[in-house]
């Protein structure tokens, strides 16, 4: 087990940040940790990594228990933090060539160029990070977290500050990267977490509201929809009388989003009442909850 969170708790005087959670995350897994501004995620991934104290419960990284041995477990983990703090007067590969020597980082330089290569900075190597946009600066916070080529990597926002396309770019480097390694991170761009995971961690106040595989997750909170277009413009209460129909949406002239518990008796109602009254569907197609509605009615209250 690669990462295994144990009931843990982190209290700020009687304020519960982080309230007995408790997850497993095995090696090769990107999974994604979500939740509203102030829900516990960050507090959680410093006590992982062994910045913050736990006030009860137990963070144990590749086996080794972060509060017993911070110093073993730090040489696995390579940690973003949120708040990317950097040496603004130092050089990019000057910065990166000092972070391989306080890892003891054998052959520092060949894997400085290499890293620098990975998170494509080789552009900017030359430059001073204070020179650098924040797209860049998140570019050369990513590579110090990875010259030591650690086992778990712990990305609190990876992609802030980043151009859509360098989004795509870093997408794919943390891609490739959990194929042999293990990656939690956090992102308030949902579109990039389904694009990355097939399993996400939902904080919220403090606990853990779902950890499920994102297709299980969509099905179980949401329930099915279906979107049926006709070449009739239709009146709401025709849809509104299928007994398999919970809500009915008006996406266009033509086109309705259905929501129902039972997906494909309401397929078989649209078709029977289409065919008793001589409508005409043009398309029925099942639609898919996103994440974000998801994330939304988990962390709504």
């Amino acid at each position: 087990m690669s990462i295994e969170v144990k009931n843990l708790v982190k209290l700020y005087g009687e304020q519960k940040a982080v309230n007995q959670i408790s997850f497993k995350i095995n090696k090769g897994e990107i999974v994604g940790f979500l939740g509203p501004n102030g829900a516990g995620k960050s507090t959680t991934m410093k006590m992982i990594t062994g910045y913050l104290q736990p006030t009860s419960g137990d963070a144990v990284v590749c086996d080794v228990n972060v509060n017993d041995n911070p110093i073993s477990t730090k040489q696995k983990i390579g940690y973003l933090p949120e708040s990317n703090a950097l040496y603004y007067d130092m050089y990019v590969r000057e910065y990166l060539e000092f972070i391989a020597e306080i890892h003891k980082v054998a052959g520092g330089k060949l894997k400085v160029e290499n890293v620098i290569q990975q998170v494509g900075l080789t552009t900017e190597a030359h430059k001073k990070i204070g020179q650098l946009s924040k797209g860049y600066k998140q570019r050369v916070g990513l590579a110090a977290a990875l010259i030591h080529d650690p086992e778990v990597l712990i990305l609190d926002e990876p992609t802030s500050g980043l151009d859509p396309n360098q989004i795509i770019e870093i997408r794919e480097v943390i891609k490739k990267l959990g194929q042999n390694k293990t990656v939690l991170f956090s992102s308030h761009i949902l579109q990039e977490v389904e694009a990355m995971c097939d399993r996400v961690i939902i904080i919220n106040k403090g606990t853990i509201v779902a950890d499920e595989r994102i297709s299980v997750l969509q099905q179980r909170n949401e329930g099915s929809t279906v979107h049926v277009t006709f070449k009739e413009a239709l009146e709401a209460e025709w849809l509104q009388r299928l007994p398999a129909a919970v809500s009915v949406s008006k996406i266009d002239t033509n086109t309705w989003e259905l929501e129902s518990k039972d997906e494909e008796s309401l397929r078989k109602q649209i078709l029977s009442m289409a065919v008793e009254n001589n409508f005409n569907i043009v398309s029925l197609q099942s639609g898919s909850k996103s994440l974000e509605d998801v994330f939304r009615s988990l962390t709504a209250s």
